[in-house]
């Protein structure tokens, strides 16, 4: 697959969720976002009202990040900050799922979280994606945790927080896109910093990447155009 530039920018949430990230930080991702017009920016909740403004009369969306990065949240913590977080000018809710819960074999603790979620989300008629962190799981937690997510209702299965001990991976992908089917969103994160790294998450079956390289990804996609 090859993609222009302008529909490569779309497959990407521009990403800084780093704890020291400053407002002169943020409004630079903002800028960033709004040159290439990516899908998204990325940002922890806090910083969600600075993005809306900077966003406003664009079709860049603002997405966020709940229960990040361990997911050990409370359900009810969860859906708190995912109303904020929707008050406050988010689109895109991307929540950690409940890691423990599910490698305990509690699979209907990890599906009511999601569930819960996703109906405050959609309530709000927001997108939400959820966040199964791939480094942690065996392939059989890989599939469980995506079938959960379809089955709860959410809009796409997320591979990585970025925090973990590994990021993406193209054979993660494709696992969870074999297990979804063709039309639900899979979303590869962490670790993507080349053009030929976005690609590969694409070919395996991503359609939406969380990059904080997009800047150095995009320029290296205009040079090869």
């Amino acid at each position: 697959m090859t993609l222009t530039v302008e529909e490569l920018a779309k497959y990407m949430d521009a990403t800084l969720l780093k704890a020291d990230a400053t407002e002169e930080q943020i409004d630079e991702l903002c800028d960033e976002a709004k040159q290439y017009d990516t899908a998204s920016v990325c940002v922890n909740p806090y910083w969600v009202s600075r993005a809306a403004k900077n966003l406003a009369d664009t079709d860049v969306k603002v997405c966020t990040v709940i229960g990040f990065p361990l997911g050990a949240n409370t359900t009810a913590t969860k859906v708190f900050e995912t109303n904020d977080a929707i008050n406050n000018g988010a689109d895109e809710i991307d929540m950690v799922i409940n890691i423990g819960e599910l490698k305990s074999g509690h699979d209907q603790v990890v599906f009511d979280d999601i569930k819960a979620v996703a109906d405050a989300t959609h309530a709000q008629h927001k997108l939400l994606k959820v966040i199964i962190e791939t480094a942690l799981l065996n392939d059989d937690e890989k599939i469980r945790a995506t079938k959960m997510t379809l089955d709860a209702g959410a809009d796409f299965v997320k591979t990585s927080t970025g925090f973990s001990t590994a990021g993406a991976t193209a054979p993660d992908v494709a696992l969870m896109r074999e297990t979804v089917g063709p039309d639900f969103g899979v979303k590869a994160a962490g670790g993507i910093h080349s053009l030929e790294e976005a690609y590969d998450m694409i070919n395996a079956g991503a359609t939406r990447l969380g990059v904080s390289a997009h800047v150095q990804i995009l320029e290296e996609a205009k040079q090869n155009a």
